[in-house]
């Protein structure tokens, strides 16, 4: 919902009002289809919105292998200020799923995982989840010779380490919150990196919106610079950053060359209203825009604080 201006505890009236398929996982499906990949969204779906979802992700050609349950599928609104510039989420909390509506959801991953080049976990696990998860599915990418990337946080991030992915993604505030500490200085942030690559991670890109991301493969270390673009709604644009990150590596990117086309889609969903609506033209657009660069070490071993 976007308001001209908004005040809060008064009636306030939206100027454009725009319903969809969002969400994590949905993002970075629909940001992978507009880019020309073809791809597979599963998770859980349940209720009329759950049925909307379905319907407005088969419409565009993307592949369903969503698990049903009870439980409907949460609503949130981001709240659009023009005049303050500013987004606000209104957030449904996530209810819990059946634990074998887990078990199921991991048969649906281990069959499409025999035709697939790459798995991405994108988002917070429900409620009472069992907690190691995404590390059953990066095992099970491991065996299958697949691409896992793990987009999370805390818990459930440190134990799909125990797996090896091959690539994580953090944001800022996710990395510090996953190590438990506070980074404040782009030493402590690749510090943090290392300690995620020594966990098991292959490679490890830390994102931190409008401001450069840093990547890390072991051997390397890179700084990506985004393209500047005044946003219109920036939600979601993690999500089509790992679509990006993942679209490039499969085509045998390095994964500086990769962070560059990822920050030209996250920098696109951002021009977009409602999350994930990208458009192939625009990331190739923005993609000649972004600016990578090879970092010495010596350069982020300084204590100089993030702006």
């Amino acid at each position: 919902m976007s308001f001209r201006s908004l005040a809060v505890g008064s009636v306030n009236r939206a100027a454009t009002t725009v319903e969809g398929a969002a969400g994590k996982s949905v993002n970075v499906a629909k940001v992978l289809n507009a880019l020309g990949e073809r791809v597979i969204a599963a998770g859980f779906l349940g209720g009329v919105r759950g049925e909307v979802i379905r319907h407005i992700l088969k419409e565009r050609g993307i592949g369903l292998a969503f698990v049903q349950v009870a439980e409907p599928t949460r609503q949130c609104i981001t709240v659009l200020d023009e005049a303050a510039g500013t987004q606000t989420e209104l957030v449904e909390e996530s209810r819990a799923v059946p634990g074998d509506k887990y078990k199921e959801l991991a048969r649906v991953v281990r069959t499409h995982l025999e035709t697939c080049r790459a798995i991405i976990m994108s988002g917070t696990l429900t409620p009472e989840a069992p907690r190691d998860f995404y590390l059953d599915c990066t095992r099970m990418a491991g065996r299958a010779r697949v691409l896992s990337l793990v987009d999370a946080q805390g818990p459930a991030l440190l134990d799909a380490l125990k797996g090896g992915p091959g690539l994580v993604k953090p944001n800022r505030a996710e990395l510090a919150a996953t190590v438990g500490r506070p980074l404040t200085t782009r030493a402590a942030v690749l510090s943090a990196m290392r300690e995620l690559r020594e966990l098991g991670a292959e490679r490890v890109v830390v994102t931190a919106g409008k401001d450069p991301a840093l990547a890390f493969d072991g051997r390397t270390v890179w700084r990506v610079h985004p393209p500047d673009v005044v946003a219109v709604n920036p939600i979601g644009s993690g999500d089509a950053f790992s679509a990006g990150l993942v679209w490039r590596l499969l085509r045998g990117d390095d994964l500086g060359e990769a962070c560059r086309w990822a920050c030209a889609a996250g920098a696109a969903n951002a021009l977009t209203l409602m999350a994930g609506e990208v458009k192939r033209e625009h990331v190739e657009r923005l993609a000649a825009r972004t600016e990578v660069e090879r970092v010495r070490e010596r350069a982020l071993s300084g204590r100089k604080n993030f702006a």
